[in-house]
Parts: C-alpha cells; structure tokens; sequence
C-alpha cells in the first residue's frame, strides 16, 4: 500500500471522526441559547465556578423570577444563557472591578456551521477572498454575501467586518477560544461576530433556501438562519441516502410564531405529507421516515417572521441481507426443529431503531405467530379424515338451535290460540223474548280483550245504562 493510500484513509478517517463529534454539539443556535450541558464553571482549564442559579437572588436572572424552568434557569450552577446574549454565561463569586458574571468557554456549545474562532494577524488574512464592512452586519447578511459569490466560507471580525473564502490557513492562523469572538454584531446585538484580531467563521450553506443533501447525517437550518427567515420564502431541501431503511428528523430548535407559515416533511416518491408543523403545531417528539428520499419543505406568508428551525436528520441503514444459501439452509433446519419447539402464539417482538450515537430513534412493536402447528380440539374445528370431533361439536349446536326454535314456535302459537278464541256462550233463558233483547244487547256492544300473561279475559265494555249494579264481567 503506498504513502498516498495511506494518507487518503488516513484523511477520510479523520473526517468521519470529525463530521460525529460535529453532530454531537449540544448546541444549534449561534449564541448557544439552547445550551442545556453541564459545565459548571467559566473554562474547563482555570475557570471559575458557577454559582446557583436557585441563590442569586440579588441579580436579575434566579429561580424565583423564573420558576419554570424558562431558559433552563433551575435549581443547579450549569452555563444557560437566559438573556439571548452572544454566549452561555452565569454568576460568580469573585467580583472583579465589579463584574460578577462571566462568558463560559464550552467547547461542546458550537452550532454546526461554526468552524470556530481564529486569530487573525491581517498579513496574511485569514480569508484570503472578497471583504465588505457595514454598520449593519450580521451572520447571515455576511453568508449570503460570500455565497452569492460562490464563496464556501464566511468570517466575520470585530462586529462588522465580513470576509469571504475557500479555505482557512490554519498553519499561519491558530485557532483562539470561542469566548474571544463575543463581539456582538452591529446588526443584531444576539450574535457574535468575532473580536478584535478575531474572526468567527462559518460554512456558507447555512440558512440557504434550498439544497441537496445525500450524507448519511447533517443539519438543515430554515432560510437567513440565524436571522430571522424573511416572508413569502418557499424553500424546498432534498434528503436522499440510498440505502436507508429510514431517515429521522430530531428539530433541535423550532421557533415559527405563526400558523401559516410551515414546515413539512414528505416522501420524495409519493409527495405525501408525512408530518407538518406549523405555530401552533411544534415537533415534540423524533419523526421516523421509512423512505431513503425524504423533502423538507418550508413556507412562510407575507406577515410574520420568525427565527426558524434547525433539524438533525440520520439516516438508519438495517443489516446487510444474509446469502440465499444461508437463508435456506436455515429453513430447511428450521423444519426439521418443529417436531421438538413448542410453537408460541401472538409473540409481540419490540425493536428499537438505535442510530450510529447510540441514541434511540424510536421503539417498534411487530406482532408474530408461530408456524407450528394450532391447538387441538379447538370448536368446530376439522381435525381431517377419521377424526370426528369437530363434527360432533358441530351436531350438538344444530340440536340445540332446532329445539330452541320449536320452543318459540310452541309459544307462538298458543298465543295466537288464546287471542283468537270465540265467544262464550250465555247461558238459556226460559223466556224467549227475553233472550231476543239479550242477544240484540250482546250484538250491539263492543267487547274489549285485555290480556295479561297466562291469562286472557274478556269484559263487556262499561255502558250507561239502567244496570249498573251488575258485573262487567262476562263469560268464563
């Protein structure tokens, strides 16, 4: 193997170490707003320590202002930066020529895109391209400006100066502590814009409106981040990695006030809307997308803005298929084995999509059945030929529905024979024209049937007449 070779792996090695050390920054936002780490003290190397957050009741930021947790203010000593300032920062103890507060140097706090601090002795510059100074200066005006010029890189020095270029000179320009580039930009006081002698540097792909992406993890930033994204912007960023069994989305950050503007995710084949967020519809949970071509489309209206989003995507790859000779060699042992395994029934196997940092992705519960063979005797079941079991279970459900029926139809009928039962007969009467006005009264007047059950009687319905003293009832 020769020196280029080895070099090239060697290189290819070191960048794959460092994109995951990359994407294992606990921050996304350029100020480090959303740092919610526990480094308790000032440096790592001779720094002073923090003190609670839940005992600085004397300054403007404590638990007892904010008691719920707002800016991730709480009852421990960890660097937050509640304020929206250029850097995580806390209180300390030594009061230097006043100062009771301090910026943290977290090394772990860079948001993807931050390429560092630098020192910057102007000869040579440390971005050896096109420069431009304003008043108004912030992070994304200097990256649009160096990325409509084709420009891969973007530093900004003291606050309002923007430099563009292709590569950084590290052999003449060493890289400084990330607290000596908090000057504040002129543009917007949140964001730093390197120091004096110091330039911040970012990658140019960072809040760009569109792009394509086919590595297996990065972050995606909405537009003129880590501005705020301008109305009527339609963006679209494809997210291709063949391969990929799944891809999934964890929003680092997401801040879009109003519900009409949008963030949606969609199958690069079908073009369905697989999640959409929106104001009042924030991501709270990891979104797994079992495609290896996913769209992330964003819109915003002409009203509000917003400071937008930042989303980690990783593509999930399964293990590699095993040989087709190995696949039936494992079947064929698998059919000999049925005589011996105890089949089980309704297995529910849980498997959890773990991705290439360990963290788990999502938890996915795939319900299986053995192929041995069903339970015996189970109700009309065929048992096959010469094994009568199921039939005979079969016969005494037929029996027992016949003798069911008969018994309603038994009932049935002897009501119908009560209700339609004749008159009774009334009793002779020695005088004939007695009986004659008898019968004519019975013709004439209604009879009513009240039935109750088992027993069906017959009334004479109550008239007004000279015999009211008799009874109504009539017959048997």
């Amino acid at each position: 193997m020769d020196s280029l070779t080895v070099a090239a792996l060697l290189l290819a090695g070191f960048l794959s170490f460092s994109t995951s050390i990359q994407f294992e920054t606990e921050c996304y936002t350029a100020n480090g707003e959303d740092y919610r780490g526990r480094q308790n003290q000032t440096g790592l190397l001779g720094g002073k320590p923090c003190l609670f957050w839940n005992e600085t009741f004397q300054h403007p930021y404590n638990t007892l202002k904010y008691p719920n947790g707002e800016g991730g203010l709480g009852p421990h000593n960890f660097c937050r930066n509640p304020d929206g300032d250029v850097r995580p920062w806390c209180y300390i103890a030594d009061h230097e020529d006043g100062i009771y507060w301090k910026y943290c140097d977290i090394p772990s706090c860079q948001m993807p895109g931050n390429l560092g601090c630098f020192k910057d002795s102007g000869d040579p510059l440390t971005l050896t391209g096109s420069s431009e100074t304003s008043n108004k200066l912030t992070i994304q005006t200097c990256i649009s400006l160096c990325r409509k010029q084709r420009y891969r890189l973007a530093g900004m020095e003291s606050g309002y100066a923007c430099f563009c270029g292709n590569d950084v000179d590290r052999q003449h320009h060493e890289e400084a502590p990330s607290t000596e580039c908090n000057h504040v930009c002129f543009g917007d006081h949140t964001q730093p814009c390197g120091g004096d002698g110091r330039v911040i540097i970012f990658d140019t792909r960072v809040g760009a409106c569109g792009g394509n992406y086919s590595s297996p993890s990065s972050v995606i930033y909405s537009p003129d981040f880590p501005d705020k994204y301008g109305p009527g912007r339609v963006c679209y960023w494809t997210i291709q990695v063949p391969g990929a069994t799944a891809i999934l989305f964890n929003f680092t950050f997401f801040n879009i006030v109003d519900q009409k503007d949008m963030v949606e995710l969609l199958d690069g084949y079908t073009n369905q809307v697989v999640a959409r967020f929106d104001g009042r519809n924030a991501p709270r949970t990891l979104v797994n997308v079992t495609v290896d071509f996913v769209i992330l489309y964003f819109y915003s209206d002409r009203t509000n803005e917003a400071q937008g989003f930042a989303v980690l995507y990783e593509a999930l790859k399964s293990q590699s298929p095993k040989p087709v000779d190995e696949e039936e060699e494992e079947e064929d042992n698998e059919e000999e084995d049925t005589s011996t395994v105890e089949p089980t029934y309704g297995g529910v196997t849980e498997k959890s999509n773990i991705s290439s940092d360990g963290k788990s992705s999502q938890i996915l519960y795939v319900i299986t059945s053995s192929p041995g063979k069903p339970q015996r005797n189970m109700p009309g079941q065929w048992l096959g030929p010469g094994r009568t079991t199921g039939h005979r279970t079969m016969w005494t459900i037929y029996a027992l529905a016949a003798l069911l029926t008969l018994t309603v139809i038994a009932m049935v009928a002897k009501l119908l024979l009560h209700i339609t039962v004749k008159s009774p007969s009334i009793p002779s009467i020695s005088s004939g024209e007695h009986l004659q006005s008898c019968n004519q009264s019975a013709a004439s007047e209604p009879w009513i049937i009240f039935y109750r059950p088992s027993t069906i009687s017959l009334f004479k319905k109550k008239l007004k007449n000279h015999h009211g003293d008799l009874s109504p009832l009539v017959g048997n």
